[in-house]
This record gives C-alpha cells, structure tokens and sequence, in this order.
C-alpha cells in the first residue's frame, strides 16, 4: 500500500493487508441445465465474497489512522484516493475517510464515507478498546468486472488484547481484533437490498513475513465459528461460517494461501475452498493467479462443483 510514511511504519502498515486478492474472484457462469439454486447459490456466493472482502479493505484502512493517532502523527494522505480529516476536539475523536477513486493496486474504485468514532477517555492502544465505524453510502465497483456494492450501516472494531501493529516489529507475538456488526445494510448493483450480522476475529503476526489469520466468532445452535449470517438477495436464510481459518501470507506478496469456508442455505451445505490451482489441488505460492473451488450437494443427488480464480 502506497504511503507517504517513514519506512518502519510501512513495514506495520504492510501487515493490515486486506483480502484484496479476493477482488479478483470472477463470477462464474452457471451451466445452461442448472437449477435455479444452483444459479442463486453461485450468486449468493460470489455476493458474500464480495462483502466480506470489501468489509476487511474499509478495516485495514480505518487501522491507518487508528496507528497513527496513537503514535501521534495523524495525517492526511496515508489512503490511496482518499482524504482523512481528524477532530480531536471534541467529547470524541473522530476520523472522517471520504473515498472518491480507485485504491493503490486498482482492484476497486470507491466513493462515499467511512467515519471513525472513538469514546472520550478511550485509548486504542488499551486491551479491549471499541470504536465505532459508520459506513456512509460507501459505494464500491470492482474494477475486473464492474460489479458494484453500496454499504450502509456500522460495526464495532475491538483491540481485543492491547496494543498496535507496529509493536510487532519489536517483539509483540500478535494483535487480536473483533469486528462486530448487526446492521450491515448492502445494495447489490440490481437494486436488491439486505442487511447482514458479521462476527469475525483477526489476528496479526509476523510469521512468514506477516500473517493475518481471520476466523469466524458466533455460533447458531450446533453451528459455530459463524462469520456472516442473515437473508441473501433472493429471501433465502443463510450462515456462513469459517471451518479453517482464511490466511494472508506475506511470503506470498500478502495473499489469501488457504482457508475453508461453508454456507448453510437452504437446509443444505455448500464449501468454497481457497488456495488452489486451476485444477482445484492446492498449491504453493504461484506466479499468476490463486482458484477457489465451490462445492454443492443439494436434493435428489444433485451436485455442483465451481472453480474460479482470485
């Protein structure tokens, strides 16, 4: 991420990567005799990647200012189209993000505001500290295929133990944050709209050049390590939950290398794995592109199996 910081705090700021390799997901094209869950279910899919996704680019970037009104050297410039504006002044200390244009790698352009709220008295350095993130009319297309959503609502970001990224380049094992939502509203570019819960815990280290482990929080019933969960864009119920923990690897220019995820749709169960080859096999680090395989079995031996890139 481009920056106009001193070189050690690129080096932290390097570690809040986003799953920005998941923009490049292609929606895949449902086969001609395939049902209509089929059709919704790769929808419904490729809708919850591109959230999730999205969701963790807006927390990566709030980590900017958060990092730098702790090291006391707020600024404006630190996001690629994008203005900061800070109040210090009053009962709270606020951020103000307006996007208006792409990011630095170009995956999405982005208009609309991000605000930061935090508590008077609060120190985000502090173990447990919350603040509040308000999405205003956060429009996002992604550029490989003009898909676009708008995002309303907010979220709670808790430092869950203490400290600040940059604390990881003189020793600190790790940084746990929780990202919390129950009102996570999303206009898809049909015009359809939805809110979505989010429960989801991040953890940063500095293993393998820099490593973001990223797990899902709630449980329904049996169900547990649910990280989205609430109604797709066709009226179904769904929870999706994260079986092995998605993982962003520094070694490997920052990109998601592996993890599971399962939606429970419709009383059936649908995985989306990452960190493939073209073939659907996992593989190491390769020089073009990572693939993620959907699996599908649904009623009266039906099956589906997607594989597409990112």
């Amino acid at each position: 991420m481009k920056s106009k910081l001193h070189f050690s705090r690129v080096l932290a700021l390097a570690l809040i990567v986003t799953l920005q390799s998941c923009e490049k997901t292609t929606e895949i094209k449902p086969e001609e005799d395939t049902s209509n869950d089929q059709t919704e279910l790769v929808a419904h899919s490729s809708d919850e990647a591109m959230l999730s996704a999205e969701m963790d680019a807006v927390t990566n970037d709030v980590n900017v200012p958060l990092e730098t009104i702790v090291t006391g050297n707020s600024q404006d410039g630190l996001i690629c189209s994008a203005t900061l504006v800070y109040d210090t002044t009053g009962s709270e200390k606020k951020v103000t993000i307006t996007y208006a244009g792409a990011d630095c790698p170009g995956y999405r352009t982005r208009n609309g505001v991000v605000k930061i709220s935090i508590p008077a008295g609060t120190r985000w350095i502090d173990v447990g500290a919350q603040i509040t993130v308000t999405y205003e009319n956060l429009k996002i297309t992604r550029n490989s295929d003009k898909k676009s959503i708008t995002i309303n609502g907010t979220h709670k970001l808790t430092n869950v133990g203490g400290g600040i990224l940059l604390q990881l380049l003189i020793g600190r094992p790790n940084i746990t944050h929780s990202f919390t939502s129950n009102n996570i509203s999303v206009t898809f570019d049909d015009g359809t709209q939805v809110v979505w819960q989010v429960a989801r815990q991040r953890v940063y280290t500095l293993a393998n050049g820099g490593t973001i482990t990223i797990t899902g929080t709630h449980q329904e019933g049996t169900v547990t390590n649910i990280a989205e969960w609430g109604t797709d864009r066709f009226g179904h119920s769904f929870t999706t939950s994260i079986t092995e923990p998605l993982v962003i690897s520094g070694a490997c220019q920052y990109r998601l290398v592996s993890g599971q995820i399962k939606h429970e749709w419709q009383a059936q169960t649908a995985t989306v794995t990452f960190g493939l080859n073209a073939q659907g096999e996992v593989t190491s680090c390769p020089t073009g592109s990572y693939y993620y395989k959907l699996a599908w079995t649904g009623p009266q031996n039906t099956s589906l199996t997607y594989i597409g890139v990112y």
